[in-house]
């Protein structure tokens, strides 16, 4: 901890400061009713400098519209790790680990109650899984202050299909009765 949030956009801390052509912080209101974390940047959030901004992102919160009732404008959206890995490779340990103060910061920045993580990189970092999203997804979680839990990446739903789809709403039914009961 001990980063200012500021300082974010201009970070050098890793290797992937090279490589990015933006800083993807973060967006949403502050205290939101959600905060949503994936993995980290692909190209449109690179490009465009929010996350969840591409082909994944629409899926995503159409699903969660549909099965939550909450818009994105009611979600702070963020990543694991801020900057784009070269053709969208997994991050490193090292880059999780040198960007997880950031997280942590936006973490009490933005005081989330509900928490959804993306996929197994997010699950892993957020609430510390060791096995897979295959195990873990639906899974409630308790944090310091709220609840949380993981589900399939969107990007792993374009890819896989109807399947992949038909698992992230039943996980986002279940985070809906955690909004319903918040």
């Amino acid at each position: 901890m001990g980063r200012n949030l500021a300082d974010l956009a201009s970070c050098t801390l890793c290797g992937l400061s090279a490589t990015r052509r933006r800083v993807v912080v973060g967006s949403g209101p502050d205290h939101p009713v959600l905060m949503v974390i994936g993995e980290a940047p692909g190209r449109a959030e690179d490009e465009g400098g929010e996350p969840f901004i591409g082909p994944s992102g629409r899926l995503l919160f159409q699903l969660i519209e549909e099965v939550v009732g909450l818009s994105r404008a009611r979600c702070f959206v963020t990543n694991v790790v801020k900057c784009r890995p070269p053709a969208n490779r997994t991050p490193t340990r090292v880059e999780l680990r040198t960007c997880r103060p950031w997280l942590s910061e936006q973490f009490a920045s933005v005081r989330p109650t509900l928490v959804l993580a993306l996929g197994n990189t997010a699950a892993r970092s957020v609430f510390g899984f060791t096995e897979g999203i295959g195990v873990t997804h639906g899974r409630v979680v308790e944090l310091a202050g709220g609840r949380g839990l993981a589900t399939y990446h969107p990007a792993a739903a374009l890819r896989g299909g109807r399947s992949v789809v038909d698992v992230m709403r039943a996980d986002l039914a279940v985070l809906k009765r955690l909004v319903e009961t918040r």
